[in-house]
C-alpha cells in the first residue's frame, strides 16, 4: 500500500510539473509578447525614442536614439499608471506592486490565487512597464504563472499541499522562462520563500516546468541568452576585488529596501490619511518620475542618458555597460536614479516586479567599481574586466537582498551564457547575503519552514519531540491521587472543588489503575469505591519519553491523562501529563523560539 500511495503522489507531483510548465511557458510568452507590442507603440510610435535592447549586438544597439521631445515621457508616464491603478484596484487589489512578494504570501497562506488574478496583473504591468515605469517583467510573470499554477489545481482537485507544490513551480517556472534561465528559475522556487530554508519538494516538478516553460518560450523567441557578451575577461587576483563588491552590493541593496518601502508606506499613509481614492496612487508616484527625468534630462548629456535609464527595466542599458560603453558619471548616477524611479513606480502601487531594476541597480554599482579601478590600478583591472564587474553586481546585489543567492548566481550567468563567473559570483554573493542578513525585497518571505504556515503541523510535532514527559508533568507532591478503597463519591466532590478530571490510583506506594470523570455514570452509584470504577491496565509513559510519544498514546487511546512512571519501575508513580500539560509546554516553547528570532 505505502508504495501504491507514493508512486501516486509522484505522478501527481509530475502532472503539475507538465502542466504548470505549459501554462509558464505559454502565460510567459504571450506576456512578454503584450509587453514588446506596448513599449514599441508607446516608446517608438507615440514618444519617438528609440531604446536600446538588451541582447543586441554592440553595432546595432549604438543606433538608439533619445526622444526628440522629451515632456513626452511625463502625460505617457502618468498615462499608462493611471490605467493600471484603475484596473488593478477596481478589479483585483492584490495584484498591485510587485507579484513575486503576492506569490510567495500566497504559497505560506491558503495556496490560492483568484482566478482573474493573473490577467488583471498581466494587463496593468504591461501599461505600467511600455509607458516607461521602472519595473520588471519578472514580478508579474511570477504571479501570473503562479495564479494559472492554482487554477490548474482547481481543475485537477489537487490537495492543499500539492496546490503550494503547483503555485510554487509557477513561480519558478514563470520567472525561468522569461529570462531564459530554466536552472535558475528551477532553484529560484524552492529559494525565494524562505530567508534561511529550501522548500526542497518543489524542485523536481520545477525543473521539469522550467524545462517545458523555457522550450516552448524559446521555440517562437530563440534559446540566445537575454544579454549579449563580448569577451569578458576576469583573473585569479581579482578574487579581493570582487569580495569588496560584495560589500558594495550589500550597502547599496539595503539603500534600495529602505527606500522602496520607505515610499510605500509614505504613499500608504499619506492617501489613507487624506482619504483619497488608491487608484490614484500609482499616478501621483508617475508624476514624480516624470518630473525627475524631465530635470535630470535637462542637465547634461550623461544625466539625460541616466534619467532614460532609470525607466523601464533597465535591461538595455545593462547591455550598454556589459559593452562597456556607458561612462562612469552614469554608473555612478544611475543606482540612485533606478532606486527612486523603481521606489516611486512599484512602491506607489504600480504593478510590476522589483528584480530587473535590482539587476540594473546592481549592475550599474558594479560597472561603476570596476571602472574606478580600472582608473586607479589598470594592471589590476583591464579595461576588458569592467563587465565582469557588471555582472558580478548584478548577481550580489540581488541574490543578497532576495534571500536567493543560488539561484540568483545561476540565472544571472545564464542570462549571460559566461559560466566562468561562477567563482567570482560565488564570493561576492557570499559577502552580500550575509551582510544583509535577514534584510529581504520580498516582506512575505518567512525565515524557515518552523514559521511557514504551510508546515506549521509538521512542526507542533517536532517541536513536542524536544521536549519530556519529565519537563511537563505535574510532580507527585502537587498531584491529587486515590486509593482503590476510596468512596467513589470522594472523586466527585474533589472534581466539583478543583475542576480536575482525572486522577492516579495508589495503594501500598504503588500505582494500580487510573480514573476519570468519564468512568463514573449514574448506574455506578450503588458502587462503593474507586477500585469498582478505575480503568486497569494503566496506559503509561516513561519520564524520559518525549511529548510527541505522549500525545501519540492519547490519540491512539482517546485518553487525555498518562501516568509517568520510571522505566526500570514502572509501577512507581513519578508524575503525572495531560493534554493540557501539552497544550502549556508547547505554547511556552513556541514563545520562548519567537524571542530568540
Amino acid at each position: 500500500m505505502p508504495m501504491m500511495e507514493n508512486s501516486s503522489s509522484f505522478k501527481k507531483i509530475m502532472l503539475i510539473g507538465i502542466v504548470v510548465g505549459i501554462i509558464s511557458g505559454v502565460g510567459a510568452l504571450l506576456f512578454f509578447w503584450g509587453l514588446k507590442v506596448g513599449t514599441y507603440f508607446v516608446m517608438e510610435n507615440l514618444i519617438g525614442y528609440h531604446m536600446p535592447i538588451e541582447g543586441q549586438s554592440a553595432e546595432s544597439i549604438s543606433g538608439w536614439a533619445p526622444p526628440p521631445f522629451i515632456w513626452l515621457i511625463l502625460p505617457v508616464i502618468c498615462s499608462g499608471a493611471f490605467l493600471s491603478g484603475l484596473i488593478v484596484y477596481k478589479f483585483a487589489p492584490e495584484a498591485e506592486g510587485h507579484g513575486t512578494d503576492a506569490a510567495i504570501k500566497a504559497f505560506h497562506g491558503d495556496g490560492k490565487i483568484r482566478w482573474r488574478v493573473p490577467i488583471v496583473k498581466a494587463v496593468a504591468s504591461i501599461l505600467t512597464i511600455s509607458t516607461g515605469g521602472s519595473a520588471g517583467r519578472e514580478g508579474p510573470t511570477a504571479q501570473i504563472s503562479a495564479g494559472f499554477g492554482s487554477i490548474a489545481a482547481d481543475a485537477l482537485h489537487l490537495s492543499t499541499r500539492e496546490r503550494r507544490i503547483a503555485l510554487a513551480t509557477g513561480i519558478g517556472a514563470g520567472i525561468g522562462t522569461i529570462f531564459k534561465a530554466p536552472l535558475g528559475g528551477a532553484i529560484l522556487a524552492a529559494e525565494i520563500l524562505y530567508t534561511r530554508d529550501f522548500e526542497s519538494e518543489v524542485i523536481m516538478p520545477s525543473f521539469l516546468a522550467s524545462i517545458i516553460g523555457y522550450s516552448i518560450f524559446g521555440f517562437f523567441e530563440g534559446y540566445d541568452p537575454v544579454f549579449g557578451t563580448a569577451g569578458i575577461h576576469w583573473e585569479i587576483s581579482q578574487i579581493p576585488l570582487f569580495l569588496i563588491l560584495g560589500v558594495i552590493s550589500a550597502l547599496v541593496g539595503l539603500l534600495y529596501i529602505k527606500a522602496f518601502y520607505g515610499t510605500k508606506t509614505t504613499f500608504n499613509n499619506f492617501f489613507e490619511k487624506h482619504n483619497l481614492p488608491k487608484y490614484l496612487k500609482p499616478v501621483t508616484g508617475a508624476f514624480f518620475i516624470g518630473i525627475f527625468v524631465i530635470i535630470l534630462a535637462h542637465i547634461s548629456p550623461e544625466t539625460m542618458i541616466t534619467a532614460l535609464a532609470s525607466l523601464g527595466t533597465g535591461y538595455g542599458f545593462m547591455q550598454f555597460a556589459i559593452y562597456n560603453m556607458l561612462p562612469l558619471s552614469v554608473l555612478i548616477l544611475l543606482p540612485f536614479a533606478k532606486i527612486f524611479t523603481t521606489s516611486f513606480t512599484i512602491g506607489s502601487g504600480g504593478s510590476g516586479g522589483v528584480f530587473a531594476p535590482g539587476l540594473a541597480i546592481g549592475g550599474a554599482a558594479g560597472g561603476a567599481f570596476g571602472m574606478i579601478l580600472h582608473i586607479l590600478i589598470p594592471a589590476v583591472v583591464p579595461l576588458n574586466s569592467i563587465p565582469a564587474f557588471v555582472i558580478v553586481g548584478m548577481i550580489a546585489l540581488f541574490g543578497g537582498i532576495a534571500n536567493a543567492p543560488i539561484a540568483v548566481m545561476i540565472m544571472v550567468v545564464e542570462m549571460t551564457s559566461d559560466f566562468s563567473l561562477l567563482v567570482p559570483a560565488m564570493g561576492a554573493v557570499a559577502v552580500s547575503n550575509v551582510l544583509t542578513g535577514e534584510k529581504t525585497i520580498f516582506r512575505e518571505q518567512v525565515k524557515t519552514k518552523a514559521q511557514s504556515p504551510a508546515h506549521r503541523g509538521e512542526y507542533q510535532i517536532e517541536i513536542l519531540e524536544d521536549i519530556t514527559a519529565g519537563n511537563a508533568m505535574k510532580k507527585l507532591d502537587d498531584l491529587i491521587c486515590l486509593s482503590p478503597d476510596d468512596p467513589w463519591a470522594k472523586m466527585i466532590n474533589i472534581v466539583e472543588k478543583t475542576q480536575h478530571t482525572g486522577f492516579p490510583v495508589i495503594e501500598n506506594g504503588k500505582l494500580k489503575g487510573i480514573v476519570t470523570h468519564r468512568d463514573v455514570k449514574p448506574e455506578f452509584h450503588g458502587m462503593s469505591t474507586i477500585r469498582d470504577v478505575m480503568k486497569t491496565p494503566v496506559y503509561t509513559i516513561f519520564i524520559d519519553s518525549s511529548l510527541e510519544n505522549a500525545l501519540t498514546v492519547m490519540m491512539e487511546k482517546n485518553i487525555h491523562h498518562l501516568p509517568v512512571v520510571d522505566r526500570s519501575n514502572p509501577d512507581i508513580l513519578l508524575g503525572f501529563v495531560t493534554s493540557t500539560d501539552i497544550m502549556r509546554s508547547y505554547a511556552r516553547k513556541m514563545n520562548e523560539m519567537s524571542k530568540q528570532e
